[in-house]
């Protein structure tokens, strides 16, 4: 799967300039970097959410695409029907709250959740699809750790048995360690290092991404 290479600017600020990649089926890939870096620009143009400065698709024809961005939705509906509006398997859905440990308020009302339990839900909702990519942009950032645990093995599992490439986004480099099997450094709107976890998070080669690995250690 080919992303295209694509620049990001708003007014005369060029927040991102991506010079394209190659992503493989079954693969997680860890996005990693500073705030203000490029991760969730990429993200949104990635996800269609915004454009780049260049219309045109960033993505092969025909690729499905699944996004679950930083701030989560919750419709005033029930968690249940709320989770139902990614598909229409209700075993698979209580399936999935089960798992993310929000069976017990399937019935409630989805905007009076909290932070953490909206992240669930939409994680679930988002889960009862199948895309060939799915993008996840700092996906347990609301969630304790239990929550994370949780919410990190469904991701893993969602890849394996899908076959998707997963682009997760986000400002752990624990869950990064734990979770991708390759890793993205972005710093100051440039993808300045990639390449296998073991590799970038541990024994990268440019000094930024060094810098930037041992001030957030």
């Amino acid at each position: 799967m080919k992303i295209q290479a694509f620049t990001k600017t708003y007014g005369d600020r060029k927040v991102l300039d991506f010079p394209g990649v190659e992503l493989e089926q079954g693969k997680i890939y860890g996005v990693i970097g500073a705030n203000g870096s490029g991760k969730s620009t990429f993200a949104r143009v990635l996800a269609g959410v915004i454009p780049a400065d260049r219309a045109g698709n960033k993505l092969e024809p025909g690729l499905t695409v699944g996004y679950m961005p930083q701030k989560n939705y919750a419709f005033r509906m029930s968690v249940r029907a709320n989770v139902l509006l990614g598909g229409r398997d209700r075993a698979r859905a209580e399936q999935l709250m089960e798992r993310l440990q929000i069976a017990h308020l399937a019935g409630e009302r989805a905007d009076r959740l909290s932070g953490g339990e909206t992240a669930r839900m939409a994680l679930a909702r988002l889960m009862m699809g199948r895309f060939d990519l799915v993008i996840l942009d700092e996906p347990t950032a609301a969630m304790d750790m239990e929550s994370s645990t949780l919410a990190e093995g469904l991701i893993l599992d969602y890849c394996r048995e899908s076959g998707c490439a997963l682009v997760l986004v986000t400002h752990s480099l624990q869950q990064a360690r734990r979770v991708a099997d390759e890793a993205l450094f972005f710093c100051a709107g440039q993808l300045l290092e990639q390449g296998e976890k073991e590799k970038l998070l541990y024994a990268p080669e440019q000094e930024e991404t060094r810098r930037f690995l041992d001030f957030y250690a």
